[in-house]
């Protein structure tokens, strides 16, 4: 599914994060400390190679809104750029901490002239933050953003599944 808003393309796609090569940076589900972990971390680190984790030590740690950026190391893409979202329940207010990764993120993007970036579903897996709400937070803020984004031409979310997918297509339906 695609929306073009404001100049900026903005794109579903059911896959994997790491096989993006056509997007200039990916967008890292991290943990504070930027360690391999699991879930979207963990596949990022091990298709990054050891050389991310390296890079990553003396930016960690970093707290749930925020973001920084690497090289891609081994990756198809020049940049990772990792967030660390909010854990549901427990860092609050959750909702403007997860719009807090999205818009940081698009902003080191701009900063660093990205035309493409690639997110999933931030917040949504181990840190247990539902679905539909994390999908309303992730498209709002992105169609809000949009409209400043000079750099950032395309904005793609990477979904793991056929429900994510489809729970972010009816989400943007309404939305755009």
């Amino acid at each position: 599914m695609k929306r073009e808003v404001d100049g900026t393309i903005i794109e579903l796609v059911k896959g994997d994060i790491t096989s993006q090569p056509d997007c200039e940076a990916i967008v890292n589900a991290a943990n504070a400390q930027l360690r391999t972990g699991g879930g979207v971390a963990g596949a990022i680190h091990r298709a990054a190679g050891p050389g991310l984790e390296k890079e990553c030590r003396p930016m960690a740690p970093i707290s749930p809104g925020e973001a920084v950026i690497t090289s891609g190391h081994d990756l198809p893409n020049d940049h990772v750029i990792h967030c660390l979202g909010p854990i549901y329940g427990r860092d609050e207010p959750s909702d403007g901490l997860l719009a807090n990764c999205y818009r940081n993120a698009l902003r080191l993007a701009e900063d660093n002239d990205i035309p493409c970036i690639a997110f999933p579903a931030i917040s949504t897996g181990a840190f247990g933050y539902p679905l539909e709400e994390a999908a309303e937070v992730a498209l709002s803020t992105v169609l809000n953003e949009v409209k400043d984004l000079r750099s950032v031409k395309r904005v793609r979310f990477v979904l793991h599944s056929q429900r994510d997918l489809d729970v972010h297509g009816v989400t943007l339906d309404r939305l755009s």
